[in-house]
């Protein structure tokens, strides 16, 4: 290690310390003396007059109070619209995330500007959002959204990136972490990069080059996001041993020191694969850093990084045990880490340097820390963690000479609206709701007399004071803020994902063992031994390892969305696998793609010979035939619709093959890979959809829009389909790779290329997921389903 550099990053370590002590100072004084509270006061009342109603004698009457809009999102945007609150809500919600995210000076007249256009969008989307969602929770934001968003800005490559990285680190999140919780952090943080860099785009910039910044910061989010739970979290949870976390720690801290991740060396500890992963991730996350940055820019990132990092590390070393912390020990660490997160993701995008910024930034980071650490505190002292606050609560007694957080926090606060906005009304607005709102929430979380116990043992010394705050929180009204509907809302959506995954995996376990167990063809003694060969010859077709993906699908439809008992549809189920088990038969054929393998076994041809392939085929073709018709314990008139149906989809299969074989070699165009898809997959798709809806006489427009969702979801199959013969392992896939390039056939990727084939296929997602959010009845297995399509490694 370059003496010279470690030298550089401690001195400018201290630098920032001394910065940090001198803060410290001054609100120390302030709490002592309690200076702070006349004018904090002050500042209360005249918030005050827009948010407590007066009393008067119709106060005495019974008031009908607006209910907590706790997992009630749609009414609460409504009441909104209703009492004419929702611009009002909107503008100091962006108006926080100005002061907090962007360090911005609220009371400039440009800053006004893009925060009323930024709230008017929102507005919008709100509107158009509830309205769609019919009455029950509305998701404000969506991989669609997102999508769309992309689409118009032109950086779709970065954000198919983005997901594609946000799955593969939740994948990679160990038991004793939260995922969701790396997750939403991640999310966070690339939000956060990505408005600094609109902020800096000017409004006149050509969308090539707007579009190349925000490529750039989409990526640039992440790879610093990256971070927090692969640094900061890891460090903080109980995944690696002390002999781990040491090594880790030192590893991290010679690449912030260096600018490069170093070579992991011998690794003795038990996650050595989950180290590997994390060290090749971070090792390209500063690689593209460094890259995309000017040599003073990535000093500004790695500099604030090593701040972070280094007074993390000396937080993080605490132990609650200690009886003998200093309050500068205790505050200048959080002091830091708070104002140099946010400073850090201003200079990995190499913004040009603002010092108002960097002012308003270093003080107000510790607003936020004390906010989340009075949140937290009763589970920080159940597990034993150091903050101001659990350290005030065991040794408060023993320890006169330690602050109190709570005051120092509203010192904090008064010292933001005096000193650091100069008591702009704007910036008391929002911080005193904020402030106000977080109490607010803290009350209903801990009930009434576990919060009133606490308020009582962080009281500020000023009856006064805390008399009038506490008339805010049970009195004053409209404190409520966007960004904390939307992280309630992504952390419950999150949780549900999961378990819904998990229920979504369990459904294809269970409902593919259901399907095998009746898959096989018995044999009679008395059948003909040619007749016997043929069924030997289907079973091993049917025995081939296959994804059931076509009648675990109709067993969903059928059983969880239309109420049909699972034992009246196997004969359906096994009718759709062996339609499927024969149209493979007849592609792998030597006069059709002529497949060596499939499912990872020899072809049915190789096995046998290409006639008996084709009998086989016919006679897997008739049994689905013979399975359709004993329906009986359906309607008779939708049985034989579902016959004619299955018919039709059959005769569309054939053409779909034919068109297939027809276009071998030559060059296609987009369109004609659309409608070759459709007939070859897309129609399979529909058929497992819309054959239980018939039987369930379900009406016709339901029925166009399990089309719909067929027909996209079928190409965005066959897209990853093609991907994967570009990009896949063979030992996964269970058949060789560049199949097509070997065959010279037309494929999304040879007409589109990679990462043209990457976009239309999650267009197909996006339009296959709207036609789904259209439907009466809402299937959550259809859009994992849709997930694993186009994540799928096989």
């Amino acid at each position: 290690m370059n003496k010279t550099l470690i030298i550089e990053a401690d001195a400018n370590y201290q630098l920032a310390e001394q910065k940090a002590a001198r803060y410290f100072a001054l609100l120390f004084e302030q709490v002592k003396t309690q200076v702070y509270v006349p004018d904090l006061m002050a500042d209360i009342q005249l918030w005050q007059r827009k948010h407590v109603q007066r009393r008067s004698w119709l106060s005495l009457l019974p008031r009908r109070k607006r209910q907590s809009h706790a997992g009630d999102d749609y009414r609460y945007i409504q009441w909104l619209r209703h009492t004419n609150k929702l611009d009002d809500y909107l503008d100091r919600s962006v108006s926080y995330m100005y002061m907090r995210d962007l360090g911005k000076a609220i009371d400039a007249p440009d800053t006004q500007a893009s925060i009323q256009r930024l709230a008017a969008d929102m507005k919008e989307r709100l509107i158009q959002t509830t309205a769609s969602s019919g009455g029950g929770q509305p998701a404000f934001f969506s991989i669609v959204e997102l999508y769309r968003w992309a689409q118009k800005e032109g950086v779709e490559g970065a954000v198919i990136w983005m997901i594609g990285k946000l799955k593969t680190v939740a994948a990679n999140i160990p038991e004793g972490m939260n995922a969701e919780h790396a997750q939403r952090k991640l999310m966070k943080i690339i939000l956060g990069v990505v408005l600094h860099a609109m902020e800096e785009i000017e409004g006149r910039e050509p969308s090539a080059a707007r579009a190349r910044k925000l490529d750039e910061a989409i990526r640039l989010g992440y790879c610093y996001g990256l971070t927090y739970p692969f640094i900061d979290d890891l460090l903080d949870a109980q995944v690696l041993t002390v002999q781990e976390k040491a090594q880790y720690s030192q590893v991290i801290r010679a690449a912030l020191q260096s600018g490069a991740v170093p070579e992991l060396g011998e690794w003795t500890g038990s996650n050595k694969e989950l180290i590997r992963y994390i060290q090749a991730e971070l090792g390209e996350a500063f690689d593209y850093i460094k890259q995309h940055q000017k040599p003073d820019a990535q000093h500004s990132f790695f500099e604030q990084a090593y701040v972070f990092f280094h007074s993390q590390e000396i937080d993080r070393a605490k132990v609650l045990d200690y009886p003998s912390y200093t309050n500068e020990e205790l505050y200048l660490p959080i002091i830091l880490k708070s104002a140099s997160s946010r400073l850090i993701a201003r200079s990995v995008i190499a913004a040009p340097a603002d010092e108002g910024f960097d002012n308003r930034t270093f003080y107000y980071g510790i607003y936020n820390q004390l906010a989340d650490d009075f949140a937290d505190m009763l589970d920080d002292l159940r597990d034993g963690a150091v903050t101001p606050y659990t350290y005030f609560l065991k040794y408060r007694d023993q320890r006169p000479d330690l602050i109190n957080p709570f005051a120092l926090y509203w010192t904090v606060i008064a010292h933001l609206i005096r000193r650091v906005y100069h008591s702009d009304a704007k910036a008391r607005e929002v911080i005193l709701n904020r402030a106000i709102n977080g109490l607010k929430r803290c009350k209903a979380r801990l009930g009434k007399e576990k919060y009133n116990e606490m308020m009582g043992i962080l009281d500020t010394g000023s009856p006064a004071f805390n008399r009038l705050v506490q008339k805010m929180v049970s009195r004053a009204d409209d404190v409520d803020f966007l960004d904390k509907m939307l992280r309630d809302q992504m952390v419950a959506s999150l949780q549900t994902d999961r378990k819904s995954k998990d229920e979504f995996v369990e459904t294809v376990r269970t409902v593919r063992e259901q399907i095998n167990s009746t898959l096989q063809i018995a044999k009679s003694e008395d059948i003909p031994p040619m007749k016997g060969t043929l069924i030997d010859a289907a079973n091993y077709s049917l025995t081939g390892g296959g994804k059931r993906l076509r009648p675990i699908l109709t067993w969903v439809m059928g059983v969880q969305q239309y109420g049909m008992r699972p034992e009246s549809l196997v004969p359906l189920l096994r009718s759709l696998e062996y339609m499927h088990t024969a149209s493979l038969i007849f592609d792998d054929l030597p006069s059709q793609d002529n497949a060596p393998t499939r499912r990872g076994r020899a072809t049915l041809h190789e096995v046998h010979d290409s006639a008996t392939a084709e009998l086989t085929g016919l006679l897997l073709i008739q049994r689905a035939t013979q399975e359709q018709a004993s329906l009986a314990q359906f309607d008779p008139r939708s049985v034989l619709a579902l016959i004619r149906y299955s018919s039709q989809k059959a005769e569309d299969l054939c053409a779909g093959q034919a068109m297939d074989l027809n276009a071998k070699g030559k060059p296609l165009t987009l369109e004609q890979l659309n409608a070759i898809c459709f007939y070859k997959t897309g129609i399979a798709f529909e058929a497992a959809l819309v054959m239980p809806a018939i039987l369930a006489q379900a009406p016709e427009q339901e029925i166009g829009l399990l089309k719909s969702f067929a027909y996209h979801a079928g190409i965005a199959f066959q897209i990853k389909d093609d991907l994967l013969d570009v990009e896949g392992d063979a030992n996964l896939l269970g058949k060789p790779v560049g199949q097509d390039a070997d065959n010279n056939t037309s494929s999304f990727v040879t007409v589109l290329g990679l990462e043209g084939a990457k976009r239309e296929m999650w267009d197909h997602y996006c339009l296959a997921l709207e036609a789904l959010q259209k439907l009466s009845r809402k299937n959550t297995f259809l859009k994992h389903l849709l997930n694993y399509m186009i994540h799928r490694d096989r």
